[in-house]
């Protein structure tokens, strides 16, 4: 591989390379053997395949390096796909499966909030630790019914990003709808939010309506829509949303959502507005979805197909976004981006303990440091803070703009002004609420 990771910790340095092919179980004893919780079919399943690639090209890097050392020995890194078919029954299956049969020493991934709390027991139960790079409500790690002290959060909250992303709206994008139309300055800036209703819908809403009152932003909430997950038709939401006159519509959705809700929006309802997206979305598939719809729409994120941010990082996402088209012949997407890093942690921790052992892997995990890979990370280290376990890292708003070489969306990232391509812009479609 062109760029070597140095993953530090505890005075071990782990070094990665770049090859094609998937690792080869050893024998007993010669393998970390790493369960990958993906939803490789359902409606989810856009989201699950760039995971377990990303586990995949992760597991190859390596192993191509002669995998990792453990307590002396050489030993290489073994992953097993479960399957969480999209939904809570098929999530409990398959990490059953995974601990109970493949007796996997380590679990990552977990997309979907509602998928991963409901198999939480079970890991917890078994001791098995458990890098989780995809479910964000923080009651993941925050629940107290059940002892979730081996699992590990490399994931933003959606406190993190409904946060962040309500801060953009009342920083830039309030200012700029008040002035383009000639309102007061100080007129507030009228919200729509339509969310799943599911632990990571709730989570938004409820982060976006904390962040206006400790704040005191300039933000007036006018909807609070929720939709059932893996609804297709939001026609109906979306009528009910026009006749509150919205500036902005916040989506709390997943990619096989935001596609036909913000398609439906512009092209059915007549809903000429701004939508802004979670980041989860930031997937090839989002941007070929939505077509000329998601014009001028916004996206919070922390890692993107097509976008190569500034700073340390930026060489690495390049030779990634490059050596994972390479392999599987389409661009990564965000989630996938996480359970990546999720490997070279493991990686890391089972050579600080010296051992595959599950509670020896527990304990590495808590004072694991990853220097940050391909999402730019706060202090610059993949770490888990100690009383959640939930790593920090460090979020940006992209807006997408019509390509017409390339016939698609592309984005550029907008905000915070360090790593900002360009200004936020309104289209000549757009119209306020009211207007």
């Amino acid at each position: 591989m062109k760029i070597t990771y140095l993953i530090l910790i505890a005075g071990l340095v782990l070094g990665a390379g770049l090859v094609a092919g998937c690792s080869t179980p050893g024998e007993a004893g010669d393998s970390l053997k790493i369960g990958v919780v993906a939803s490789m079919t359902g409606p989810a399943s856009t989201t699950g395949r760039d995971m377990w690639q990303s586990a995949q090209l992760a597991a190859d890097e390596i192993n191509a390096k002669g995998g990792i050392t453990v307590g002396g020995k050489k030993t290489m890194i073994e992953l097993v796909q479960g399957d969480d078919e999209s939904t809570r029954e098929g999530g409990i299956k398959a990490v059953t499966k995974m601990i109970t049969d493949d007796k996997v020493d380590l679990l990552t991934g977990g997309f979907s909030s509602a998928v991963v709390t409901a198999h939480q027991a079970f890991v917890a139960e078994n001791g098995v630790p458990y890098i989780i790079t995809g479910a964000s409500s923080p009651t993941i790690t925050h629940r107290t019914d059940i002892n979730t002290s081996v699992m590990f959060h490399h994931c933003p909250t959606t406190d993190d990003y409904g946060a962040k992303t309500i801060l953009f709206v009342d920083e830039v994008m309030r200012p700029s709808i008040n002035g383009k139309f000639n309102r007061p300055a100080d007129q507030p800036l009228r919200l729509a939010m339509i969310y799943q209703d599911s632990p990571y819908g709730k989570g938004v809403l409820s982060a976006v309506k904390d962040t206006i009152e400790k704040d005191g932003l300039g933000i007036e909430i006018v909807a609070e829509e929720p939709y059932k997950m893996g609804e297709t038709d939001y026609r109906t939401i979306l009528t009910q949303v026009k006749a509150t006159n919205p500036d902005v519509v916040y989506a709390a959705a997943f990619l096989n959502e935001q596609v036909p809700m913000m398609t439906q929006a512009r092209r059915d309802v007549g809903l000429d507005t701004i939508f802004l997206a979670v980041e989860c979305n930031d997937d090839p598939d989002y941007y070929k979805g939505l077509g000329q719809y998601g014009e001028a729409s916004i996206i919070e994120s922390r890692f993107s197909p097509y976008v190569v941010p500034r700073g340390p990082i930026g060489p690495a996402v390049e030779q990634y976004q490059k050596d994972y088209a390479a392999r599987f012949t389409t661009s990564p997407g965000m989630m996938g981006a996480a359970t990546y890093e999720g490997v070279y942690v493991a990686a890391a921790a089972a050579e600080a303990a010296g051992s595959t052992e599950k509670g020896a892997l527990v304990e590495a995990l808590r004072t694991v440091r990853v220097p940050e890979m391909i999402e730019s990370m706060e202090n610059g280290t993949i770490s888990f803070e100690n009383q959640f376990r939930e790593s920090r890292s460090n979020l940006f708003m992209e807006q997408l703009h019509w390509d017409d070489a390339k016939q698609e969306l592309r984005p550029k990232v907008v905000w915070p002004a360090a790593l900002a391509e360009t200004d936020f812009q309104l289209p000549d479609w757009y119209r306020p609420g009211g207007a």
